[in-house]
């Protein structure tokens, strides 16, 4: 299991302002704070910002992203909703998708930096708007 990620940021206070914002509808808030580095969690720092002098902007075709999960549909809609009021862009906006063997609620943020973010919740099926059609693979 993963215990926690780290992105680069070009600016750190910049970059922490941005996430206390955008991470405190999945219920993440700043734990650790030192002059080069900011760690988020619930309890334990899970997601760090690592500062890193003339760091350029992540390639939109880097293929990376760090995916959190949020408690709510809302809760996404809010990450998403907060990102881009303070300077992100959107990588994909909230809704429904199909994932390699469930239907989940996400979107996609690109930070100040590039950083590729994304934030799901996996509510009940009857929660979705349409039929999923969901394929569940068989076990060998």
């Amino acid at each position: 299991m993963i215990d926690h990620v780290s992105v680069p940021v070009s600016d750190l206070q910049k970059s922490a302002d941005f996430y206390t914002k955008i991470l405190d509808p999945l219920g993440l808030s700043p734990l650790t704070k030192r002059p080069t580095t900011w760690g988020f969690g619930k309890r334990y720092p899970e997601f760090w910002l690592n500062v890193r002098e003339g760091l350029l902007r992540a390639p939109d075709i880097s293929g990376h992203h760090i995916c959190l999960r949020g408690p709510s549909i809302q809760s996404i809609e809010n990450f998403y909703r907060m990102a881009l009021e303070s300077g992100g862009t959107c990588g994909g906006e909230p809704g429904e998708r199909q994932g390699a063997m469930t239907l989940y609620f996400g979107a996609f943020i690109l930070d100040p930096d590039g950083n590729r973010i994304e934030a799901v919740t996996f509510p009940p099926k009857t929660d979705f708007q349409k039929p999923t059609g969901i394929t569940v693979f068989p076990k060998n």
